[in-house]
């Protein structure tokens, strides 16, 4: 038996189910029923690979530097690659860095910073 595809193979336009058959019960059922496509369905070949690698590996970066020879840089910019292929943003949904309360005080009573700077750095304006 084949996959289901999830697109046309003739257009690439969306695929609508029309029957579906159980052999058991020797049963059919018509309407129309929408094929969800999976998630990772628009990811490359190598790009799928990079995925099995990476969850094998447990996202361990430095572990797949090891498994592919590849630079860190490298593998971040493959693993960016594939969160964009997603549709997501990388490091969108990153937190701000802390901010370390104790340098910006010891900045303000060194003279290396005003009172208005360390008030905007304080308040995470930076």
């Amino acid at each position: 038996m084949l996959p289901l595809p999830t697109r046309c193979p003739l257009t690439g336009g969306e695929i609508i189910v029309t029957r579906i058959y159980c052999p058991d019960a020797d049963v059919t059922l018509e309407g129309r029923f929408a094929v969800a496509e999976p998630p990772f369905a628009q990811l490359t070949p190598e790009q799928i690979k990079f995925v099995e690698v990476f969850v094998r590996n447990e996202g361990k970066l430095n572990r797949l530097e090891d498994e592919l020879g590849l630079s860190y840089p490298t593998i971040r910019s493959r693993l960016h690659d594939v969160i964009r292929a997603l549709g997501y943003e990388p490091g969108k949904d990153e937190a701000p860095p802390a901010i370390d309360r104790k340098q910006v005080l010891a900045d303000l009573d060194a003279g290396v910073i005003s009172f208005d700077e360390a008030m905007q750095k304080l308040q995470g304006g930076d």
